[in-house]
């Protein structure tokens, strides 16, 4: 009998222990956000007619800043470049990684054929095809604008296929999460905005290859279709797309920290 005794109170104390554990146990909270504009300064990026990636894409980034700060203030908004300013790549993730950030957000627009149109949102990860390849590749030339480049990015060759295949290998400790954000990302364009979606899609991206969180690439557009140039130098078209990420930026903090 004494020995039932003593195991029972042994039990109960394991029990308001572990309980204990758990009522203090902090929940998870998104509390910051890298927000980051694609190209800048002497990286013009992809060119429209009238307009050039790295100002559309500023002006996308901003305003999807200015909307978390203004209505989910216990987020920290940081941006990686605020003006026209060159940012190298590896510097962006890095300012994610500084400031412990749980989520970046790199904001770009697209080139390609005249007829082609539509978004797509990349995470990290092995191309399927190779328009992916492709956009990839564009994306990542702007490293021959920088200096030592090979040595920065351990002899990373922008031209190579293999080269973007080992650097895919990357981030996959975060791939659920890039995905789901990535997904929500594509859910409000085609459904809110009412774009045509291109999807989701994974390739090796250099600028999100050492950031150490969920992390995706947008393609807002192609500024090389004429009317989605149109659409996207717009205000009012701006506002909807930068509006979009906003939504699925809120549902996705919404659904994490209610997961956790």
């Amino acid at each position: 009998m004494r020995n039932i005794v003593t195991i029972s109170i042994l039990a109960l104390s394991l029990l308001l222990l572990s309980s204990s554990k758990l009522e203090y146990r902090k929940a998870y909270k998104l509390r910051t956000v890298v927000i980051d504009a694609g190209h800048g300064g002497k990286d013009i990026g992809c060119n429209g007619k009238v307009s050039h990636e790295a100002d559309v894409a500023l002006k996308l980034a901003l305003q999807v800043g200015a909307l978390i700060e203004k209505n989910v203030p216990d987020v920290k908004v940081v941006y990686t470049r605020k003006d026209d300013t060159f940012v190298e790549l590896i510097d962006r993730a890095g300012i994610a990684n500084k400031n412990n950030a749980d989520l970046f957000i790199s904001i770009h627009l697209n080139a390609g054929p005249p007829a082609a149109f539509g978004t797509e949102t990349y995470t990290m990860g092995l191309h399927t095809s190779n328009n992916n390849l492709a956009v990839a590749k564009r994306e990542n030339a702007v490293i021959l604008q920088e200096d030592d480049y090979k040595e920065k990015y351990g002899g990373f060759d922008p031209n190579s296929p293999q080269s973007h295949i080992m650097f895919a290998l990357h981030q996959s400790a975060y791939i659920d999460n890039s995905l789901r954000f990535a997904q929500k990302v594509e859910n409000e364009f085609k459904n809110r905005v009412g774009r045509t979606s291109r999807g989701v899609k994974q390739a090796g991206f250099l600028v999100l290859w050492k950031s150490y969180m969920p992390s995706v690439l947008i393609e807002a557009g192609f500024l090389t279709n004429p009317s989605e140039e149109k659409f996207l130098n717009d205000k009012a078209g701006q506002t909807y797309m930068a509006s979009g990420i906003y939504r699925a930026f809120k549902e996705y903090k919404q659904e994490l920290e209610a997961m956790n």
